[in-house]
């Protein structure tokens, strides 16, 4: 990491955004059929996976050699992260020729999207990085699905399915921005590269922006109980800046090679 990793920003952020879209529809069938507009959401699913496959492809070093990333699904998280993104667009692609998904696709479609941020969690929790080297980059992006599904979710689920996508909505933030101040707070009570990762999180600006964004999103659904149809663009823009936050600032055991820590 150490660096923003812009694609790497993109395909996570819109990755889980896509993931949480489909868990929050199968929510909604739960809890009430509001007459949702089925096929322009699973559209909008499909479009935030493909554009973050897309994004993806732009961190590799020749894009059109993408396919390699597979020849390792024994033991690479990478290549498991690959393989379930594709499976996952594909079912959403399907979803939304088939104007909605329901049944096995839906099922199909939650199993491959949970399986996507799961091996991304993995993906991104490697030995190199202490403070990361656990669950909390799956935490973080389960969170991330959760927030961002609720938020875009509500722009097509009927009257009767608002409420309960404000409620998770708001729950998700309260969680991330919980999870956000706790998390480089401990870190400095950590090792020394943990410590480290803590200061460089606390430090930063984009990591600000992204509690002061979750905090206004915050604010907004105190005032208005629902969810403005601009609110999940805002929510969206302090994930981002939370991500990049993720990937610039956690400091890699390499920066301090030869030190006696």
């Amino acid at each position: 990491m150490q660096s923003m990793e812009l694609p790497l920003v993109l395909f996570t952020v819109l990755s889980q955004a896509a993931v949480g879209m489909v868990l929050m529809s199968a929510v909604r069938g739960f809890a009430c059929h509001d007459g949702s507009d089925a096929r322009n959401e699973w559209m909008l699913v499909a479009g935030l996976m493909g554009l973050g496959i897309a994004a993806s492809l732009f961190h590799l070093g020749h894009p059109l050699e993408a396919y390699r990333a597979l020849a390792h699904l024994e033991k690479a998280w990478l290549s498991r992260e690959v393989l379930a993104a594709g499976i996952f667009l594909a079912l959403a692609a399907w979803a939304a020729a088939m104007g909605g998904g329901k049944g096995a696709l839906l099922w199909g479609a939650i199993v491959a999207g949970l399986a996507t941020v799961l091996a991304s969690g993995m993906t991104y929790a490697p030995p190199a990085f202490p403070a990361l080297n656990n669950a909390l980059p799956t935490v973080f992006f389960l969170i991330t699905a959760v927030v961002m599904g609720a938020g875009f979710a509500s722009w097509f689920a009927g009257i009767g399915s608002q409420p309960l996508l404000a409620r998770i909505f708001t729950t998700a933030l309260v969680t991330g921005l919980v999870v956000r101040l706790a998390v480089p707070c401990i870190w400095l009570s950590g090792s020394e590269i943990m410590r480290q990762s803590g200061l460089a999180w606390l430090g930063s600006p984009l990591y600000w922006v992204s509690i002061a964004v979750m905090a206004a999103c915050l604010g907004v659904l105190w005032k208005n109980r629902t969810i403005p149809v601009w609110l999940p663009i805002l929510a969206l823009l302090g994930e981002l800046a939370g991500r990049a936050a993720f990937f610039a600032e956690t400091v890699h055991t390499a920066l301090n090679i030869g030190s006696p820590y």
